[in-house]
């Protein structure tokens, strides 16, 4: 196992200071949805170059680098995203290095993360834990993929003994706003893999995601002085707050796990006059996944006609569960497996209870492109952190890959 710890910290913690939150209310009107991005991916298009790889980063913002190989074998493609989440503050990150003694871990804004809710920490102790201050999540969703993705480059780039295919590297603007891969240049994909190093825990890796659709509710009331509102006054937040009530509380993200989808109301603005609300719809299964859009838009129209309101609904799909491209070609998944048991890294098949930009790559390019570990925990929350043991081990992995050990 190669050891990439101090460059891997140093480079993490570099691009933690980017401030690149992506900002959903500013999709379709602006790409990326923030500057900071924009600084972020100039910044890795220059040390891309300065590594010897050709880059290409267009006006769609996804910066494309390619390193020319020198053996035998197909195209790979590694693939990150350059944006945090905006579940909390996610700008004006102040990483915290820890070496790991044990216990609780109690951050400068007095939050504390509990070693009893966080079990993998005790894998860890004698080794580097790095975290936010308490005030912002840290980043490690993706930043931790971006600078796994980087060290690997670099020592590719730089150790020419070592045979390998042609690789591709993609660094994507806004993939948690849903609208990453919106643009994307789809055709200058060279690839006939393409790994995103996107996932969490150490030695997760995952082949199967959510469907994924955001119902967007508009309602339309009927506005009168309140004095005189009875029998003609119709409240849009009213019908919008029940719409939101009447969904399944047992089929929400707080009450299931595993294979469960759910329905989530997660945005309303509204006067008495007209509102808006977002719902998002997650279902592994694509027969449910369809069912609980036909059930939103049914439900929308029933308390509408109750209330005397008028609705709209639109539908956007963000992506499909990418299991069935990945099954056509167990390849990729195999090669992950080998190499990590030649590494010694235990790694093991997960579902994603979300999604990645690989799952809009399979559907568009029909290739597979599981997802890696990074060794990120309790991502989009203060409390986040990163192992860089974990993400020394994701380096490995992404290095043996292009070997094709």
């Amino acid at each position: 196992m190669k050891d990439f710890k101090e460059e891997l910290l140093n480079n993490f913690i570099f691009y933690t200071t980017f401030d690149t939150m992506s900002n959903p209310a500013m999709v379709g009107k602006s790409r990326p949805t923030t500057e900071g991005q924009k600084t972020l991916l100039k910044e890795l298009e220059k040390e891309l170059r300065e590594m010897g790889l050709e880059t290409t980063l267009g006006e769609e913002w996804v910066l494309r680098g390619f390193l020319k190989g020198n053996g035998k074998g197909k195209c790979l493609g590694f693939m990150a995203h350059v944006d945090t989440a905006d579940d909390v503050m996610g700008d004006n990150v102040k990483a915290q290095v820890l070496d790991y003694e044990g216990g609780d871990i109690t951050l400068p804004s007095g939050l504390v993360i509990k070693a009893e809710d966080n079990p993998e920490l005790s894998k860890y102790v004698g080794t580097k834990i790095v975290t936010s201050d308490g005030t912002t999540l840290l980043g490690s969703d993706d930043k931790a993929g971006v600078a796994i993705i980087m060290s690997a480059i670099k020592y590719l780039s730089t150790h020419p003994e070592i045979s390998h295919p042609d690789i591709e590297v993609y660094f994507t603007p806004d993939e948690e706003t849903g609208a990453g891969m919106d643009g994307f240049p789809y055709e200058s994909m060279k690839c006939s893999v393409c790994y995103t190093i996107d996932g969490s825990r150490e030695g997760e890796v995952e082949a199967e995601c959510f469907n994924a659709a955001t119902v967007t509710v508009r309602v339309r009331g009927v506005s009168i002085h309140l004095g005189s509102a009875r029998g003609v006054m119709v409240n849009a937040l009213t019908i919008l707050s029940q719409i939101a009530s009447t969904l399944p509380q047992a089929e929400s993200p707080e009450a299931t796990d595993g294979r469960y989808g759910y329905y989530c109301p997660l945005e309303v603005r509204s006067t008495g006059t007209e509102g808006e609300m977002q719902i998002f719809i997650r279902d592994h299964d694509e027969e449910m996944f369809n069912f609980r859009i036909e059930a939103v838009k049914k439900l929308v129209d029933a308390i509408a006609f109750i209330y005397k309101g008028r609705a709209d609904v639109d539908v956007h799909v963000s992506y499909h569960n990418m299991a069935n491209v990945n099954k056509n070609d167990p390849s990729a998944l195999d090669a992950v497996f080998k190499v990590a048991k030649e590494l010694g890294i235990d790694c093991r098949a997960e579902i994603i209870r979300g999604g990645t930009d690989g799952a809009r790559i399979a559907e568009r390019m029909k290739i597979s492109s599981p997802n890696l570990f990074t060794g990120g925990h309790n991502l989009h929350s203060l409390s986040e952190w990163v192992s860089i043991e974990a993400m020394n081990k994701a380096v490995n992995l992404v290095i043996g890959l292009a070997e094709g050990r």
